[in-house]
């Protein structure tokens, strides 16, 4: 009688092929560049990847940062790497750059600026060998301790995905590089296995004491919390990648709904992203918290600073009066009348260019504003003959009534005028909210007037008084178009 053959469990080698094909992690790339810290989780991805490329028809450059965090123990590491990707006969590049003088001179916390700098190194490197992706040695462990730091930070139902087998990291305002595809090929992989494949194939990689420190929340949460956990539930890992699993496929959901959305209820003008009110309102409550993240994170690049807090501060200040705003991590978040405004430059949410002074206006001609170039002409107007125009930022006036003594300034307290329509005078500031102007625009929007009134609020409304009728001989057609810092490229608004 034959013994029956034992299934033999499937080689790290194959699970890692396996994870690599169903993402389509190398993307027909001809290069990959491996970042190597000389732990063991790297040093097996570095080992394993060396047996796999001639099947995955790539070549691999290892990359090793000395962030000059642990003296001679960050030197030796450096000299570990080298040695070892020498061994296997792969390109290797190795540098040192100062992590706490970045982190100073950013204002960032020591782990923010590591990873700012370890990335943009990555990415100076992948684009120096032709390449726009890294493969990084994120195992299953490094995944339930993410999805765990995020639940403790608050960071909603996409911090439970947690780590994903592909992802983008966005270099940040204080680079320049480009982005980086970031590959996870060790994603199914636990830390135990990793060291199981190290001792079998006789790796003896470096053992970073950093990683034993209770500062970081990483490490807190990898020995202390998932022990204590442990004992509540033994397979309180398995757990979480459930969770984590029901995440991703809510999201995916979630992401197809908004993606539809957007079209209908966001729209983009200029770095502002506009919302509008009346439908953003009708959508439930789950889709609206979505859309917000999903517009927060392709305004930022990234979700790093939001927390679920930030989201539902938003969400309590739908339905507050229009003209408050609110101020979160590099974002502001407005409420008008018609539209929620969300910009991370507070200057963009008014498309106007401030009015820092009252000044003539040249007619016949041109006349130059910080922002604006005015032109003012007077053309004949034959009988009956109207003029109207679809651009708000141009308007024709009875010239007889206007005279050629006219300058344009900001609103000022006390501005009273008579909106075209009506049969008495308003002041300046009701008609601004009646006509639902943005509190934030009210300063800079141009005010024309002559010696007795005001003329035009450019814009919005020219002044009863002043309007084309049938005894009008002469018009005066008034533009103003934007122009850019050196006063050329105009523009219409």
């Amino acid at each position: 009688m034959k013994a029956i053959k034992q299934n033999q469990p499937e080689s790290l080698e194959s699970r890692v092929l396996c994870l690599i094909r169903e993402h389509n992690l190398l993307a027909g790339q001809q290069y990959l560049l491996v970042a190597v810290s000389g732990g063991q989780d790297s040093v097996c991805l570095l080992h394993i990847l060396s047996k796999l490329q001639t099947e995955l028809k790539v070549k691999l450059h290892v990359a090793h940062l000395d962030h000059q965090l642990r003296g001679t123990e960050s030197e030796s590491d450096a000299r570990y790497v080298a040695r070892l990707a020498k061994k296997l006969d792969i390109p290797c590049t190795v540098e040192k750059r100062d992590v706490k003088a970045y982190r100073t001179r950013h204002r960032l916390s020591l782990e923010e600026a590591a990873r700012e700098v370890r990335y943009t190194f990555l990415s100076e490197v992948a684009q120096s060998i032709g390449t726009d992706r890294v493969a990084v040695a994120h195992t299953a462990g490094d995944h339930i301790e993410t999805v765990l730091m995020h639940l403790i930070r608050g960071s909603g139902t996409r911090g439970l995905r947690g780590l994903q087998p592909v992802s983008l990291w966005q270099s940040s305002s204080f680079t320049t590089v480009k982005d980086l595809v970031v590959v996870r090929p060790m994603l199914r992989i636990s830390r135990e296995e990793t060291a199981a494949y190290c001792r079998r194939h006789r790796l003896v990689p470096r053992l970073d004491t950093s990683n034993l420190d209770l500062s970081p929340l990483r490490n807190r949460i990898r020995l202390e919390l998932l022990p204590l956990l442990q004992n509540y539930n033994p397979r309180i890992a398995d757990a979480l990648q459930r969770t984590s699993h029901l995440a991703g496929e809510t999201l995916d959901f979630l992401d197809e709904e908004c993606s539809r959305l957007k079209d209908v209820i966001v729209r983009q003008q200029g770095d502002i992203f506009l919302f509008d009110k009346a439908k953003f309102l009708k959508t439930p409550a789950v889709l609206q918290r979505h859309l917000l993240r999903l517009t927060i994170e392709e305004i930022s690049g990234n979700l790093t600073d939001i927390e679920s807090r930030h989201i539902e501060q938003i969400m309590a200040a739908l339905a507050m009066s229009a003209g408050k705003r609110l101020t979160l991590p590099g974002l502001t978040f407005t409420i008008d009348y018609d539209y929620y405004w969300l910009a991370r430059d507070t200057s963009a949410l008014c498309p106007l260019p401030p009015l820092d002074r009252e000044t003539k206006l040249k007619i016949d001609g041109e006349t130059r504003l910080p922002g604006w170039s005015v032109t003012a002409a007077v053309i004949p107007i034959l009988s009956g003959e109207i003029h109207e125009t679809d651009n708000h930022f141009v308007a024709y006036l009875d010239f007889a009534k206007t005279g050629r003594k006219l300058t344009v300034r900001g609103r000022r307290t006390g501005d009273c005028f008579q909106p075209l329509g009506m049969d008495q005078t308003k002041k300046l500031g009701r008609f601004m909210i009646d006509t639902r102007i943005p509190r934030s625009w009210r300063p800079f929007v141009p005010i024309i007037t002559s010696p007795r009134q005001i003329l035009w609020v450019a814009g919005w409304r020219i002044d009863e008084r002043v309007k084309i009728n049938e005894a009008t001989k002469r018009a005066l057609r008034l533009e103003f178009m934007r122009t850019d810092s050196s006063g050329k490229n105009q523009t219409k608004i």
